[in-house]
């Protein structure tokens, strides 16, 4: 059970009616609230949940439209994120209660000032190293439009400027960070056919695979459906089509492919993670046709041309800088 989930239950006399638990973990826990449902926005735990709470969990950026006596906010990582999903869920619960539960390590008591906007906040709880707290909603926001909270940047590429649409909580929100800067830059020569733009995030490097390679099929993927949103937005916005699909990890990924092309996500909520890039390299070329190419940035500290080679062929270092190195290596 997740330490989170146990903070609640420690106070389950507060959660037996109709409730919502946003961002819920995948574990026991709607097993011991029957009356409650899940809004999830991490495709891997969506799936998770599902298969044990059938039709208990929605997934999207958007929160369920049924009517709730109160809900749960676990914590997400994003501060901006944070302040979307308060104001949501508060718009739908005017004099009733709207609960915070996160880590301490994550920032719960800093993220716990958010919460006097709607009332006046107080903390119920402590343990596991979590805290609960608790707002009665005084009075209901507007419902947050989500669009007018994405960040519009534009990034000046050698074959034209990239208008790019990032949503809170999306990598890099609003940004191009160092590793896709640096992978941006050695994108030529890929084999002809489907690309996979893998943790595709706000959709950069899938939407200049798809402006560079028009006659291919490009597919973008990633585990967050804010993510996944925004990548669809980053197309919109100039023009470019591709499908953009929610999984978790490689295993949701299409087969015969020509390349994947990554800068692999390395964090799990607060907590780093390199099970999915590892599991990219382990699985890709199950994923790739014969002479499909793997090309991927990682931080140079990381020893994965030795994984490359033992489940994929030669791993060529393309480039070095910042602290990043460019990986390739190709299927026989």
């Amino acid at each position: 059970m997740d330490p989170r989930s146990e903070v609640l239950l420690r106070q389950a006399e507060l959660f037996g009616g109709k409730l919502l638990l946003a961002g819920l973990p995948a574990d026991d826990l709607l097993g011991h609230l029957p009356g409650a449902v899940g809004w999830s926005w991490h495709a891997g735990e969506q799936q998770l949940l599902e298969r044990r709470f059938a039709g208990r969990c929605s997934f999207g950026v958007s929160a369920p439209q049924a009517d709730f006596e109160a809900a749960v906010l676990f914590l997400p990582k994003s501060r901006e994120l944070t302040e979307y999903l308060l104001q949501a869920l508060a718009a739908k619960l005017e004099g009733r209660p709207l609960y915070l539960v996160g880590e301490k390590r994550a920032g719960v008591e800093r993220a716990a000032r958010q919460l006097t906007g709607y009332g006046r906040a107080c903390k119920l709880d402590s343990a596991r190293h979590c805290q609960l707290w608790q707002v009665r909603v005084e009075q209901a926001p507007a419902m947050p439009d989500l669009q007018a909270l994405a960040q519009h940047f534009s990034l000046q590429l050698a074959d034209g400027p990239l208008e790019v649409v990032s949503l809170p909580g999306v990598f890099s929100h609003g940004r191009l960070d160092r590793g896709s800067a640096l992978l941006l830059e050695h994108l030529d020569d890929l084999p002809k056919g489907r690309l996979l733009d893998f943790g595709c995030g706000a959709g950069i490097l899938g939407a200049v695979l798809k402006r560079r390679y028009p006659q291919s099929e490009v597919v973008l993927l990633d585990v967050d459906a804010f993510a996944v949103e925004s990548s669809r937005m980053t197309l919109a916005a100039n023009g470019l089509a591709g499908e953009v699909i929610a999984g978790d990890g490689i295993a949701a990924a299409p087969r015969q492919l020509a390349a994947i092309i990554s800068n692999p996500p390395f964090h799990q909520g607060v907590h780093t993670s390199y099970e999915a890039s590892e599991a990219l390299i382990e699985h890709a070329a199950e994923h790739l046709l014969g002479g499909g190419e793997l090309r991927l940035v990682a931080n140079a500290f990381l020893r994965y041309p030795p994984l490359i080679e033992r489940h994929l062929g030669t791993c060529r270092t393309l480039a070095e800088r910042d602290g990043f190195r460019i990986y390739r290596a190709s299927r026989a």
